[in-house]
């Protein structure tokens, strides 16, 4: 059995940089459009159809998230070529970016998937996850799936961020080591 690093709750981010379909090099962990937390969203890629489900319904959302002060963006690890496939199915407003690395999955400690083939895709590519980037850099909420048909419910995201937002000192969960 082997083990793999998990991003740790509580934790700075790390420093994920990712292009965009303009070429505009970000950092994945800045909160954007005057918000003050970040949500990043890690999708499979163009081949996978749950994605851009989520991805569209997200863009539902968004007005929500910005008014407790939640911006969005998405990556995936697939190419400029790709991104630009995937765009033509997805209506949505927040940045989208391209070019993950396996170095940066393993950094975020997603799981990872080799093709089925490649009429798939021609990359080893991230599997779901969803991470919240508080104020200070600090990584406030984490989740991550093996499989696309696995992923929090954005209705029920969104309540919790707007609770854990208003609440004063409310707490990192999931911090205690072993």
């Amino acid at each position: 059995m082997t083990n793999s690093v998990k991003i740790t709750a509580g934790n700075i981010f790390p420093t994920i940089e990712a292009t965009l379909l303009n070429g505009t090099i970000v950092d994945m962990s800045k909160a954007h459009s005057g918000a003050d937390w970040q949500m990043i969203i890690v999708y499979r890629g163009k081949h996978c159809p749950l994605c851009v489900r989520y991805l569209n319904l997200l863009e539902e959302h968004q007005e929500a998230l910005k008014a407790i002060g939640v911006s969005i963006s998405a990556i995936s690890a697939d190419s400029k070529a790709q991104l630009a496939g995937t765009m033509e199915q997805l209506s949505i407003t927040y940045p989208i970016a391209y070019g993950l690395t396996e170095q940066q999955m393993q950094q975020l400690g997603l799981y990872i998937s080799a093709p089925r083939s490649e009429q798939e895709t021609d990359h080893n590519f991230a599997e779901p996850g969803l991470f919240i980037v508080n104020d200070e850099g600090i990584t406030q909420a984490v989740n991550i799936s093996n499989t696309p048909f696995l992923r929090p419910e954005l209705d029920v995201v969104v309540r919790g961020l707007t609770f854990v937002r208003n609440q004063e000192g409310y707490p990192i969960r999931g911090t205690v080591t072993y």
